[in-house]
């Protein structure tokens, strides 16, 4: 069986993956070594409209 995503999918995901490459890589060390929650980039995350992602009821 193969498996294909959708175009709306594939630009999610690529969406998630620009932002976690421009904002959350450059300071992934850090974050890890001090034991830091990233507030500042997961607030900037929610206000492109990425938290919360609503999914059908049955899923």
């Amino acid at each position: 069986m193969k498996y294909s995503t959708s175009a709306e999918h594939e630009a999610l995901r690529k969406q998630v993956r620009e932002f976690a490459e421009e904002y959350i890589k450059p300071i992934a060390f850090e974050l890890d070594l001090n034991n830091q929650f990233p507030e500042e980039q997961i607030k900037k995350f929610g206000e492109m409209g990425l938290m919360g992602i609503p999914f059908p009821k049955e899923l």
